[in-house]
Protein backbone atom coordinates (compact mmCIF):
# COMPACT_ATOMS: atom_id res chain seq x y z
CA UNK A 1 0.00 0.00 0.00
CA UNK A 2 1.21 3.45 -0.81
CA UNK A 3 1.96 5.11 2.36
CA UNK A 4 0.19 9.18 2.52
CA UNK A 5 2.06 11.91 1.04
CA UNK A 6 1.36 13.53 4.80
CA UNK A 7 2.24 10.26 6.81
CA UNK A 8 6.28 10.22 8.17
CA UNK A 9 6.25 6.52 6.04
CA UNK A 10 5.91 8.41 2.89
CA UNK A 11 8.14 11.69 3.82
CA UNK A 12 10.94 9.45 4.52
CA UNK A 13 10.22 7.27 1.20
CA UNK A 14 10.09 11.09 -0.56
CA UNK A 15 13.00 12.14 1.42
CA UNK A 16 14.80 9.07 0.49
CA UNK A 17 14.49 9.16 -3.13
CA UNK A 18 16.29 12.79 -3.23
CA UNK A 19 18.76 11.58 -1.33
CA UNK A 20 19.13 9.01 -3.57
CA UNK A 21 18.87 11.60 -6.64
CA UNK A 22 21.23 13.85 -5.07
CA UNK A 23 24.17 11.01 -5.14
CA UNK A 24 23.42 10.04 -8.35
CA UNK A 25 24.08 13.43 -9.52
CA UNK A 26 27.05 13.82 -7.84
CA UNK A 27 28.33 10.37 -9.09
CA UNK A 28 27.38 12.18 -12.66
CA UNK A 29 29.20 15.26 -12.11
CA UNK A 30 32.46 13.40 -10.92
CA UNK A 31 32.23 11.20 -14.32
CA UNK A 32 31.77 13.98 -16.26
CA UNK A 33 34.98 15.80 -15.02
CA UNK A 34 36.56 12.01 -15.15
CA UNK A 35 35.95 11.64 -18.88
CA UNK A 36 36.86 15.42 -19.48
CA UNK A 37 40.04 15.04 -17.94
CA UNK A 38 41.04 12.08 -19.54
CA UNK A 39 39.86 12.93 -23.08
CA UNK A 40 41.48 16.65 -23.01
CA UNK A 41 44.69 18.20 -22.40
CA UNK A 42 45.84 20.05 -19.07
CA UNK A 43 44.49 23.55 -20.45
CA UNK A 44 41.62 22.99 -22.46
CA UNK A 45 40.31 20.87 -19.26
CA UNK A 46 41.63 23.73 -17.00
CA UNK A 47 39.08 25.61 -19.11
CA UNK A 48 36.50 23.29 -18.55
CA UNK A 49 36.43 23.88 -14.95
CA UNK A 50 36.66 27.40 -15.29
CA UNK A 51 33.84 27.56 -17.19
CA UNK A 52 31.93 24.84 -14.70
CA UNK A 53 33.05 27.32 -12.06
CA UNK A 54 31.74 30.62 -13.47
CA UNK A 55 28.15 28.87 -14.00
CA UNK A 56 27.89 27.40 -11.39
CA UNK A 57 28.85 29.86 -8.76
CA UNK A 58 26.95 32.43 -10.31
CA UNK A 59 23.73 30.67 -10.60
CA UNK A 60 23.89 29.12 -7.28
CA UNK A 61 24.46 32.64 -5.53
CA UNK A 62 21.76 34.60 -8.00
CA UNK A 63 19.26 31.96 -8.03
CA UNK A 64 19.22 29.68 -4.89
CA UNK A 65 17.87 32.33 -2.66
CA UNK A 66 14.71 32.41 -4.89
CA UNK A 67 14.67 28.55 -4.94
CA UNK A 68 14.59 29.06 -1.35
CA UNK A 69 12.01 31.91 -0.86
CA UNK A 70 10.14 30.36 -3.16
CA UNK A 71 10.44 26.39 -2.13
CA UNK A 72 9.70 27.21 1.57
CA UNK A 73 6.68 29.70 0.68
CA UNK A 74 4.73 27.29 -1.03
CA UNK A 75 5.23 24.33 2.16
CA UNK A 76 3.99 27.41 4.32
CA UNK A 77 1.23 28.44 2.28
CA UNK A 78 -0.39 25.31 1.61
CA UNK A 79 0.20 23.56 5.00
CA UNK A 80 -2.22 26.60 6.16
CA UNK A 81 -4.35 26.36 3.83
CA UNK A 82 -3.91 29.32 1.82
CA UNK A 83 -3.40 30.50 -1.80
CA UNK A 84 0.32 30.28 -3.69
CA UNK A 85 -0.52 31.83 -6.21
CA UNK A 86 1.13 35.24 -5.06
CA UNK A 87 4.33 33.50 -3.74
CA UNK A 88 4.55 31.78 -7.79
CA UNK A 89 4.09 35.64 -9.42
CA UNK A 90 6.75 37.24 -6.80
CA UNK A 91 9.43 34.83 -7.04
CA UNK A 92 8.76 34.51 -10.79
CA UNK A 93 9.43 38.31 -11.02
CA UNK A 94 12.29 38.08 -9.08
CA UNK A 95 13.97 35.65 -10.83
CA UNK A 96 13.32 37.50 -14.53
CA UNK A 97 14.35 40.14 -13.25
CA UNK A 98 17.81 38.68 -11.90
CA UNK A 99 17.99 36.88 -15.17
CA UNK A 100 17.46 39.52 -17.28
CA UNK A 101 20.09 41.50 -15.28
CA UNK A 102 22.17 38.52 -15.76
CA UNK A 103 22.18 38.86 -19.87
CA UNK A 104 22.77 42.48 -19.68
CA UNK A 105 25.97 42.28 -17.88
CA UNK A 106 27.48 39.40 -19.65
CA UNK A 107 26.13 41.09 -23.15
CA UNK A 108 28.40 44.67 -21.64
CA UNK A 109 31.33 42.43 -20.17
CA UNK A 110 31.31 40.37 -23.40
CA UNK A 111 35.38 41.33 -23.93
CA UNK A 112 37.11 40.74 -20.35
CA UNK A 113 34.61 37.39 -20.02
CA UNK A 114 35.74 35.81 -23.38
CA UNK A 115 38.99 37.31 -23.44
CA UNK A 116 40.63 37.01 -19.85
CA UNK A 117 38.27 34.22 -18.35
CA UNK A 118 38.22 32.04 -21.05
CA UNK A 119 41.34 32.52 -23.26
CA UNK A 120 39.77 34.41 -26.00
CA UNK A 121 37.21 31.27 -26.75
CA UNK A 122 33.81 32.77 -27.94
CA UNK A 123 32.96 29.18 -27.64
CA UNK A 124 33.10 29.40 -23.88
CA UNK A 125 31.62 32.42 -23.80
CA UNK A 126 28.45 31.73 -25.31
CA UNK A 127 28.28 28.70 -23.81
CA UNK A 128 28.48 30.28 -20.23
CA UNK A 129 25.64 32.68 -21.42
CA UNK A 130 23.29 29.98 -22.03
CA UNK A 131 24.00 28.17 -19.64
CA UNK A 132 23.09 31.18 -16.88
CA UNK A 133 20.30 31.98 -18.26
CA UNK A 134 18.65 28.85 -18.58
CA UNK A 135 19.70 27.82 -15.15
CA UNK A 136 17.24 30.36 -13.96
CA UNK A 137 13.87 28.16 -15.00
CA UNK A 138 15.42 25.25 -13.58
CA UNK A 139 16.24 26.92 -10.21
CA UNK A 140 12.55 28.25 -10.34
CA UNK A 141 11.20 24.46 -11.16
CA UNK A 142 13.60 23.15 -8.36
CA UNK A 143 11.91 25.76 -5.78
CA UNK A 144 8.43 24.98 -6.68
CA UNK A 145 8.90 20.92 -6.98
CA UNK A 146 10.39 20.97 -3.48
CA UNK A 147 7.66 23.46 -2.13
CA UNK A 148 4.65 21.14 -3.55
CA UNK A 149 7.03 18.13 -1.85
CA UNK A 150 7.75 16.12 -5.00
CA UNK A 151 10.89 15.01 -4.22
CA UNK A 152 10.87 12.09 -5.82
CA UNK A 153 10.95 14.49 -9.67
CA UNK A 154 12.89 16.98 -7.93
CA UNK A 155 15.39 14.05 -7.98
CA UNK A 156 14.37 13.06 -11.26
CA UNK A 157 15.19 16.80 -12.42
CA UNK A 158 19.00 16.39 -10.89
CA UNK A 159 19.65 13.06 -12.79
CA UNK A 160 18.75 14.33 -15.54
CA UNK A 161 20.25 17.57 -15.56
CA UNK A 162 23.85 15.43 -14.55
CA UNK A 163 22.92 12.55 -17.01
CA UNK A 164 22.59 15.16 -19.57
CA UNK A 165 26.20 17.03 -18.87
CA UNK A 166 27.73 13.96 -18.31
CA UNK A 167 26.53 12.51 -21.92
CA UNK A 168 28.42 14.80 -23.97
CA UNK A 169 31.36 14.24 -22.07
CA UNK A 170 30.96 10.85 -22.87
CA UNK A 171 30.04 11.21 -26.50
CA UNK A 172 33.88 12.37 -26.70
CA UNK A 173 35.33 9.70 -24.85
CA UNK A 174 34.18 7.10 -27.18
CA UNK A 175 34.62 8.97 -30.44
CA UNK A 176 30.74 10.42 -31.34
CA UNK A 177 31.96 13.58 -30.76
CA UNK A 178 35.39 15.72 -30.37
CA UNK A 179 37.05 18.72 -28.57
CA UNK A 180 36.51 20.97 -25.46
CA UNK A 181 33.65 22.85 -27.01
CA UNK A 182 31.68 19.17 -27.27
CA UNK A 183 32.69 18.73 -23.76
CA UNK A 184 31.56 22.56 -23.05
CA UNK A 185 28.00 22.30 -24.39
CA UNK A 186 26.90 19.70 -21.79
CA UNK A 187 27.51 22.53 -19.96
CA UNK A 188 24.31 24.30 -21.59
CA UNK A 189 22.79 21.51 -22.03
CA UNK A 190 22.48 20.11 -18.51
CA UNK A 191 19.32 22.72 -17.73
CA UNK A 192 17.82 22.66 -20.59
CA UNK A 193 17.29 18.48 -20.37
CA UNK A 194 16.38 19.49 -16.39
CA UNK A 195 13.10 20.48 -17.42
CA UNK A 196 11.84 17.73 -19.00
CA UNK A 197 10.69 16.88 -15.99
CA UNK A 198 8.07 19.59 -14.99
CA UNK A 199 5.29 18.47 -17.01
CA UNK A 200 5.26 15.60 -14.77
CA UNK A 201 4.16 18.20 -12.14
CA UNK A 202 1.13 19.25 -13.68
CA UNK A 203 -0.34 15.98 -14.35
CA UNK A 204 -3.81 14.04 -12.19
CA UNK A 205 -2.31 14.14 -8.59
CA UNK A 206 -1.78 18.04 -9.32
CA UNK A 207 -5.08 18.82 -11.15
CA UNK A 208 -6.72 16.68 -8.74
CA UNK A 209 -5.38 18.77 -5.63
CA UNK A 210 -7.86 21.37 -4.46
CA UNK A 211 -6.68 24.84 -4.25
CA UNK A 212 -7.77 26.57 -1.09
CA UNK A 213 -8.86 30.30 -1.20
CA UNK A 214 -6.82 32.54 1.60
CA UNK A 215 -7.99 32.93 5.43
CA UNK A 216 -8.53 35.82 6.60
CA UNK A 217 -5.30 37.52 8.09
CA UNK A 218 -3.09 35.52 5.52
CA UNK A 219 -1.77 38.34 3.43
CA UNK A 220 0.00 37.66 0.14
CA UNK A 221 3.16 37.05 -0.73
CA UNK A 222 5.13 40.90 -1.60
CA UNK A 223 7.30 41.66 -3.50
CA UNK A 224 9.49 43.16 -0.64
CA UNK A 225 8.81 40.11 2.11
CA UNK A 226 9.85 37.98 -0.63
CA UNK A 227 13.28 40.34 -1.95
CA UNK A 228 13.98 40.32 1.75
CA UNK A 229 14.16 36.75 2.19
CA UNK A 230 15.81 36.24 -0.86
CA UNK A 231 18.35 38.87 0.22
CA UNK A 232 18.97 36.92 3.46
CA UNK A 233 19.87 33.32 1.80
CA UNK A 234 22.03 35.45 -0.95
CA UNK A 235 24.50 36.60 2.04
CA UNK A 236 24.96 32.45 3.01
CA UNK A 237 24.86 31.33 -0.56
CA UNK A 238 27.76 33.60 -1.73
CA UNK A 239 29.92 32.77 1.22
CA UNK A 240 29.11 28.95 0.69
CA UNK A 241 30.49 29.04 -3.29
CA UNK A 242 33.55 31.34 -1.90
CA UNK A 243 34.36 28.68 0.20
CA UNK A 244 33.82 25.80 -2.44
CA UNK A 245 34.59 27.06 -5.70
CA UNK A 246 36.90 30.71 -5.38
CA UNK A 247 40.16 27.76 -5.26
CA UNK A 248 40.02 26.97 -8.95
CA UNK A 249 39.35 31.05 -9.77
CA UNK A 250 42.46 32.33 -7.85
CA UNK A 251 44.73 29.73 -9.23
CA UNK A 252 43.06 30.30 -12.92
CA UNK A 253 44.09 33.82 -11.91
CA UNK A 254 47.88 33.85 -10.77
CA UNK A 255 49.32 30.79 -12.43
CA UNK A 256 46.55 29.40 -15.17
CA UNK A 257 43.91 27.43 -16.48
CA UNK A 258 46.30 23.93 -15.87
CA UNK A 259 46.70 25.17 -12.02
CA UNK A 260 43.38 25.80 -11.78
CA UNK A 261 42.14 22.08 -13.09
CA UNK A 262 44.61 20.54 -11.06
CA UNK A 263 43.04 22.55 -7.81
CA UNK A 264 39.85 21.53 -8.81
CA UNK A 265 39.89 18.33 -9.02
CA UNK A 266 41.72 18.08 -5.41
CA UNK A 267 38.69 20.08 -4.04
CA UNK A 268 36.57 17.33 -5.76
CA UNK A 269 36.93 15.41 -2.18
CA UNK A 270 35.20 18.24 -0.39
CA UNK A 271 32.83 18.84 -3.23
CA UNK A 272 31.27 15.53 -3.65
CA UNK A 273 30.22 14.23 -0.09
CA UNK A 274 28.85 17.87 -0.01
CA UNK A 275 26.42 17.11 -2.54
CA UNK A 276 25.53 13.95 -0.88
CA UNK A 277 24.93 15.29 2.40
CA UNK A 278 22.25 17.77 0.71
CA UNK A 279 20.06 15.17 1.54
CA UNK A 280 20.46 14.94 5.30
CA UNK A 281 20.92 18.50 5.38
CA UNK A 282 17.09 18.92 3.49
CA UNK A 283 15.45 17.10 6.46
CA UNK A 284 17.76 18.19 9.18
CA UNK A 285 16.11 21.65 9.42
CA UNK A 286 12.27 21.24 9.46
CA UNK A 287 13.36 18.07 11.83
CA UNK A 288 15.43 20.70 14.54
CA UNK A 289 12.62 23.60 14.27
CA UNK A 290 9.52 21.24 14.97
CA UNK A 291 11.97 19.72 18.07
CA UNK A 292 12.85 23.40 19.48
CA UNK A 293 9.23 24.46 19.10
CA UNK A 294 8.43 21.28 21.39
CA UNK A 295 10.70 23.49 24.30
CA UNK A 296 12.32 21.55 27.15
CA UNK A 297 10.35 18.81 26.06
CA UNK A 298 12.35 18.44 22.52
CA UNK A 299 15.40 19.89 23.93
CA UNK A 300 17.00 16.62 24.51
CA UNK A 301 16.22 14.85 21.35
CA UNK A 302 17.02 18.20 19.67
CA UNK A 303 20.48 17.83 21.24
CA UNK A 304 20.85 13.97 20.16
CA UNK A 305 20.49 14.22 16.66
CA UNK A 306 22.78 17.21 16.42
CA UNK A 307 25.35 14.99 18.00
CA UNK A 308 24.43 11.93 16.01
CA UNK A 309 25.18 13.82 12.73
CA UNK A 310 27.89 15.32 13.77
CA UNK A 311 28.96 11.68 14.67
CA UNK A 312 28.95 9.97 11.67
CA UNK A 313 30.33 12.99 10.28
CA UNK A 314 33.49 12.06 11.83
CA UNK A 315 33.32 8.63 11.19
CA UNK A 316 32.93 9.30 7.50
CA UNK A 317 36.24 11.79 7.38
CA UNK A 318 38.08 9.12 9.26
CA UNK A 319 36.98 6.33 6.77
CA UNK A 320 38.11 8.59 4.01
CA UNK A 321 41.03 10.18 5.79
CA UNK A 322 42.64 6.46 5.74
CA UNK A 323 41.84 5.87 2.47
CA UNK A 324 43.69 8.74 0.96
CA UNK A 325 46.37 8.11 3.52
CA UNK A 326 46.67 4.39 2.15
CA UNK A 327 45.91 5.76 -1.51
CA UNK A 328 45.13 9.02 -2.34
CA UNK A 329 47.53 9.97 -5.06
CA UNK A 330 46.91 6.78 -7.11
CA UNK A 331 43.46 7.36 -6.60
CA UNK A 332 43.65 10.69 -7.44
CA UNK A 333 45.24 9.16 -11.30
CA UNK A 334 43.02 6.73 -11.56
CA UNK A 335 40.31 9.18 -11.81
CA UNK A 336 41.75 12.17 -13.41
CA UNK A 337 44.28 10.93 -15.61
CA UNK A 338 48.17 10.97 -14.73
CA UNK A 339 48.83 14.43 -15.83
CA UNK A 340 49.09 15.40 -12.49
CA UNK A 341 50.65 14.69 -9.53
CA UNK A 342 48.95 14.87 -6.15
CA UNK A 343 50.67 14.55 -2.91
CA UNK A 344 49.09 12.88 0.60
CA UNK A 345 49.32 16.27 2.43
CA UNK A 346 47.43 18.28 0.48
CA UNK A 347 44.61 15.23 0.20
CA UNK A 348 44.52 14.88 3.83
CA UNK A 349 44.36 18.92 4.53
CA UNK A 350 41.00 18.76 2.10
CA UNK A 351 39.63 15.71 3.63
CA UNK A 352 40.03 17.31 7.23
CA UNK A 353 38.25 20.50 5.24
CA UNK A 354 35.98 18.51 3.93
CA UNK A 355 34.57 17.17 7.46
CA UNK A 356 34.78 20.36 9.17
CA UNK A 357 32.91 21.92 7.38
CA UNK A 358 30.20 19.42 7.13
CA UNK A 359 30.65 19.94 10.82
CA UNK A 360 29.57 23.67 10.28
CA UNK A 361 26.77 22.75 8.09
CA UNK A 362 25.03 20.40 10.84
CA UNK A 363 25.60 23.55 13.11
CA UNK A 364 24.75 26.24 10.29
CA UNK A 365 21.22 24.05 10.79
CA UNK A 366 20.75 24.04 14.32
CA UNK A 367 21.80 27.81 14.48
CA UNK A 368 18.70 28.45 12.15
CA UNK A 369 16.49 26.33 14.04
CA UNK A 370 17.20 28.39 16.72
CA UNK A 371 16.09 31.58 15.36
CA UNK A 372 19.90 32.23 14.81
CA UNK A 373 19.61 33.52 11.04
CA UNK A 374 21.93 36.49 11.03
CA UNK A 375 24.51 35.53 13.34
CA UNK A 376 25.28 32.65 11.29
CA UNK A 377 25.10 34.83 7.58
CA UNK A 378 27.34 36.66 9.74
CA UNK A 379 29.86 33.47 10.70
CA UNK A 380 29.68 32.28 6.87
CA UNK A 381 30.71 35.96 5.44
CA UNK A 382 33.51 36.68 7.80
CA UNK A 383 34.97 33.01 7.02
CA UNK A 384 34.65 33.69 3.07
CA UNK A 385 36.01 37.10 3.22
CA UNK A 386 38.90 35.17 5.11
CA UNK A 387 39.58 32.72 2.90
CA UNK A 388 39.48 35.37 -0.07
CA UNK A 389 42.20 37.40 1.83
CA UNK A 390 44.91 34.55 2.59
CA UNK A 391 44.16 33.09 -0.95
CA UNK A 392 45.74 36.83 -2.56
CA UNK A 393 48.73 36.54 0.00
CA UNK A 394 52.30 35.56 -1.63
CA UNK A 395 52.76 32.26 0.72
CA UNK A 396 53.32 28.74 -0.47
CA UNK A 397 52.56 27.92 -3.72
CA UNK A 398 48.74 28.33 -5.14
CA UNK A 399 47.70 24.72 -4.46
CA UNK A 400 48.76 24.29 -1.39
CA UNK A 401 47.53 27.86 -0.32
CA UNK A 402 44.05 27.07 -1.37
CA UNK A 403 43.90 23.61 0.53
CA UNK A 404 45.39 25.61 3.70
CA UNK A 405 42.38 28.26 3.16
CA UNK A 406 40.06 26.07 3.01
CA UNK A 407 40.47 23.84 5.93
CA UNK A 408 41.41 26.63 8.34
CA UNK A 409 38.28 28.41 7.18
CA UNK A 410 36.06 25.48 7.59
CA UNK A 411 37.64 24.85 10.98
CA UNK A 412 37.14 28.61 12.05
CA UNK A 413 33.15 28.56 10.37
CA UNK A 414 32.74 24.95 12.70
CA UNK A 415 33.85 27.00 15.78
CA UNK A 416 32.02 30.25 14.62
CA UNK A 417 28.70 28.82 14.80
CA UNK A 418 29.28 26.47 17.37
CA UNK A 419 30.03 29.45 19.43
CA UNK A 420 26.23 30.74 17.93
CA UNK A 421 24.75 27.32 19.11
CA UNK A 422 26.32 28.09 22.61
CA UNK A 423 23.94 30.93 23.15
CA UNK A 424 21.09 30.12 25.07
CA UNK A 425 17.87 31.72 23.69
CA UNK A 426 14.91 30.82 25.36
CA UNK A 427 12.04 29.35 23.24
CA UNK A 428 9.90 31.20 21.66
CA UNK A 429 11.73 34.40 22.82
CA UNK A 430 14.61 33.98 19.69
CA UNK A 431 11.93 35.25 16.78
CA UNK A 432 11.55 38.64 16.08
CA UNK A 433 8.15 38.61 14.69
CA UNK A 434 8.84 39.16 10.77
CA UNK A 435 12.45 38.88 10.68
CA UNK A 436 14.25 36.04 8.45
CA UNK A 437 14.74 34.31 11.39
CA UNK A 438 10.91 33.83 12.16
CA UNK A 439 9.88 33.46 8.43
CA UNK A 440 12.81 30.80 8.03
CA UNK A 441 11.88 28.74 11.35
CA UNK A 442 7.89 28.91 10.72
CA UNK A 443 8.34 28.07 7.13
CA UNK A 444 10.58 24.39 8.39
CA UNK A 445 8.10 23.61 11.05
CA UNK A 446 5.33 23.69 8.24
CA UNK A 447 7.76 21.77 6.07
CA UNK A 448 7.85 19.20 8.96
CA UNK A 449 3.82 19.13 9.60
CA UNK A 450 2.59 18.93 5.87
Amino acid sequence: MRAPEGSARGFGRQAGLLSAGVGAAGVLTYAYFAFAAHQLDGTSYGEIVVLWTAVFVSVSILYRPVEQLLSRTIADRRARGVEIGSALRVAATIQLGIAAACAIAMLALRGPLQDGLFSGSRDLYWVMFGAVIVFGASFYARGYLAGRRRFALLAGLLVCESASRAAFALAVAIGIASGQTAVALGVFAAPCFSLVVVPLAFGRRAIEEPVAAAAPGDGRVSLASGGGFAAAVFVIMLSEQTLLNAGPLLARAFEGAAEAGFVFNVLMLARAPLLVFQGVATSLLPHLTRLRARGEAGADEFARSIHGTLRGVAAFTLVVAVVVLVAGPALMQLAFSSRFEYDRAGLLLVTLGMGLYLAATTLNQSALARGRARAAAACWAACAAGFLAWGLLPVFDEARRIEIGFAAAALCLALALWLVNRVVVPPGRDLAPGSADEVEARVAMADEAS
